[in-house]
């Protein structure tokens, strides 16, 4: 039998206990009833994404950005459009680095975007700049 995995549910923030083999069955969460995945990126603040950092088994690919940065905007649709491909295996989260600076300062970020990998309780990759969609989905996919 295989170990469960923990979801953090991405509207309640409910932990959810997941069988590894059910992940594409489109579960819903057991608290709210609502799909734990929306194939979206989700907008954390820091209180979530301590949550959903410390508590999810799947691997966040993090989106630091802000919303006067040109760079960031551009790489938006790319994100989310990457998010349709690697949920369930991934939770892709967007921090705003204006409203959660501290978050920002904790993670070093220098530029934006950068996109950081958090795996297993840890940083597991990092990367600066723009990607389009197919470039992003490789590099999560090697980064994870």
């Amino acid at each position: 039998m295989t170990t469960p995995l923990h979801v953090v549910c991405p509207h309640c923030d409910s932990v959810n206990r997941l069988p590894p083999a059910r992940l594409a069955d489109h579960p819903a969460c057991g608290a709210c009833k609502r799909p734990l995945f929306a194939g979206a990126p989700l907008e954390l603040d820091a209180a979530r994404f301590e949550r959903h950092a410390g508590r999810s088994d799947l691997p966040l690919l993090i989106d630091f950005w802000a919303p006067w940065c040109g760079p960031c905007r551009q790489t938006a649709p790319a994100f989310s459009q990457a998010a349709v491909e690697l949920e369930p295996h991934f939770r892709l989260v967007k921090i705003n680095t204006e409203e959660e600076p501290e978050l920002a300062a904790r993670f070093a970020i220098r530029s934006i975007p950068t996109l950081v990998m958090w795996k297993a309780g840890r940083e597991s990759a990092r990367r600066s700049g723009v990607l389009d969609a197919s470039s992003l989905v490789r590099w999560a996919q090697a980064a994870g």
